[in-house]
C-alpha cells in the first residue's frame, strides 16, 4: 500500500482529534489488574491499539467492542504470563502489560519490545524499579522474566522521567504491600490519564502532574469507565500541516493546555495560533521565520513532533536548528526530505535546516509514525506528486490521517 500525494493545494476547515495512542495502550494494560469489566471508550482505530487487544486476548481477557471505539475488557481468567515474541516485536507498548501481570500473578515473561526504530530504547527503568520492589529478574534469549509472589512498595528515583518506566511501575505497585514513592516521574499528560483509570478503578495515586508520585498499595481492583483523552501530537500534526501549506484549519478537541511548547515555537516562527478550550485553531503565514528547538520531556517539545516540524522548517527563511535530545535515531527522517530537495545537515544529534526550499515531489519512505507523517507534510507543500511508501508505520499512530488531510483539501489517495 502506498499513499500517493499531489502537492501544492491549500487546506481549510475542521478536523476532529481521535483518542491519544500513547493514553489508550497504557490504559488498556490496566485493565487485566482486576476481574471486574472495564470499559475504554474513544480509544483510536489503529494498529497498534488492535495489536494490544490481541495480545490481551492471548492472555486470557475477553475483549468485546461495545459501539465506535469503545471496548468492554473482562480480564478474569488470564492464563498466560508471556507476551508473544510476535505481537512484542510488533510495538513498544506490549512491554506495558509486564507491570500488570507482575502485579496481577507474580509473574511475567516477554521478548525485548519492538516499535519505531528511532534508535535505543531501552526497558532499564521499568525492570530496575520493579527490582527494587521484590521481582527476582532472569535475561536471556533476548528476553526477560520476572517474579514475585507479591511486589513491596519501595522509593524508587528514574534515572530519567521514562512515561512507560513511570507507568509500568504505577500498574505494578497498584497491587504491591505498602506505599510505592516515584521520584523523578514522566509528567506527561498521558501518564495522568493513566493514573486517573487507576484511582476511579480503586488504586490510590497521588502527586499526579508532578514528579513525584505516591502509591498506596491495595489488595484488590474494581472495574471502571474510562475515557482515554484526546491525540496532542495528532492535534501538533495537523497544526504542522496548516502551517507548512499557508493554510487556515481548526482542530477540535481538549488539546490546547498540552501543547504549549508547540504554541510557543509555532508563534516565534509567524504562524498565528488561538488556543482555547475545545478549538485549536492555526493560520499559515507567507514567511516564516527559522526558529531552534530541542526536544525535552513534557512540558518541553516532544520528540514525537519534532520530524512533523523539521518538515515545516524547510519553507522557513533562515537557518533552523533541532536538537534530538531522547532518541538517538530520530533524525533518520532527514534522508527522506533530502531525497524532496531539503537542504538539511546533521552533526550527530542536531539538524540544521536552510530554507526556504523548493520541495519537489518524489517517492519517499514513511520510516516510523512520526517520520511517515513528516513526509507526508512536505508532500503537501512540494511540487509535483509524491509516493509514500512503509504506510503501515503511519497507520499504527494516525487515524484515517490521509482521509482527514483529504476532508480538508489535500489531494491525496491509497493505492495498492
Amino acid at each position: 500500500m502506498r499513499i500517493v500525494v499531489d502537492g501544492g493545494y491549500k487546506l481549510n476547515g475542521e478536523v476532529q482529534v481521535e483518542g491519544a495512542k500513547n493514553a489508550a495502550l497504557p490504559l488498556l494494560a490496566a485493565t487485566l489488574l482486576t476481574s471486574d469489566d472495564c470499559l475504554l471508550e474513544n480509544l483510536p482505530d489503529i494498529e497498534d491499539i488492535r495489536c494490544m487487544v490481541s495480545l490481551l486476548r492471548t492472555l486470557g481477557a475477553e475483549v468485546s467492542a461495545e459501539g465506535p471505539r469503545s471496548v468492554l475488557v473482562r480480564a478474569r481468567n488470564l492464563v498466560q504470563h508471556m507476551v508473544p515474541a510476535e505481537l512484542a516485536t510488533r510495538m513498544r507498548g506490549s512491554f506495558l502489560v509486564v507491570g500488570s501481570l507482575l502485579a496481577r500473578l507474580g509473574r511475567a515473561s516477554t521478548p525485548h519490545p519492538g516499535g519505531c526504530a528511532i534508535g535505543t530504547r531501552p526497558v532499564s527503568v521499568d525492570l530496575k524499579g520493579m527490582q527494587s520492589m521484590g521481582a527476582t529478574l532472569i535475561c536471556e534469549n533476548g528476553g526477560y522474566l520476572l517474579e514475585a509472589p507479591r511486589l513491596r512498595g519501595e522509593r524508587i528515583s528514574l534515572d530519567y522521567p521514562s512515561h512507560t518506566g513511570t507507568e509500568n511501575l504505577l500498574l505494578a505497585a497498584c497491587l504491591a504491600e505498602g506505599t510505592t514513592i516515584i521520584e523523578n516521574a514522566s509528567v506527561e499528560p498521558e501518564v495522568a490519564d493513566l493514573a486517573s483509570l487507576l484511582n476511579s478503578m480503586g488504586a490510590r495515586i497521588y502527586g499526579v502532574g508532578t514528579g513525584i508520585l505516591q502509591v498506596e498499595g491495595v489488595r484488590r481492583l474494581h472495574g471502571a469507565v474510562h475515557r482515554v483523552m484526546p491525540d496532542r501530537l495528532e492535534a501538533g500534526t495537523f497544526a504542522v500541516a496548516a502551517a507548512i501549506t499557508c493554510s487556515n484549519v481548526t482542530i477540535r478537541g481538549r488539546v490546547a493546555r498540552c501543547l504549549g511548547a508547540m504554541t510557543s515555537k509555532l508563534s516565534e516562527a509567524g504562524v498565528s495560533v488561538s488556543a482555547e478550550r475545545d478549538v485549536y485553531h492555526v493560520s499559515g503565514c507567507k514567511e516564516m521565520s527559522a526558529v531552534h528547538i530541542q526536544t525535552f520531556p513534557y512540558p518541553g517539545f516532544p520528540t514525537d513532533l519534532q520530524a512533523p516540524f523539521g518538515a515545516l522548517m524547510t519553507q522557513a527563511h533562515g537557518q533552523s536548528s533541532i536538537h534530538e535530545t531522547m532518541y538517538d535515531g530520530r533524525l533518520s527522517y532527514v534522508g527522506e526530505l533530502r531525497k524532496m530537495g531539503a537542504e538539511i545537515k546533521v552533526d550527530r544529534q542536531t539538524a540544521l535546516i536552510n530554507g526556504p526550499t523548493r520541495l519537489q515531489g518524489s517517492e519517499v519512505r514513511a520510516l516510523d509514525i512520526r517520520s511517515g507523517a513528516a513526509v507526508i507534510l512536505a508532500a503537501l507543500a512540494a511540487e509535483g506528486r509524491s509516493t509514500i511508501t512503509g504506510t503501515i508505520n503511519v497507520d499504527r499512530g494516525y487515524q484515517g490521517l490521509d482521509e482527514k488531510l483529504t476532508q480538508l483539501g489535500a489531494r491525496i489517495q491509497r493505492i495498492e
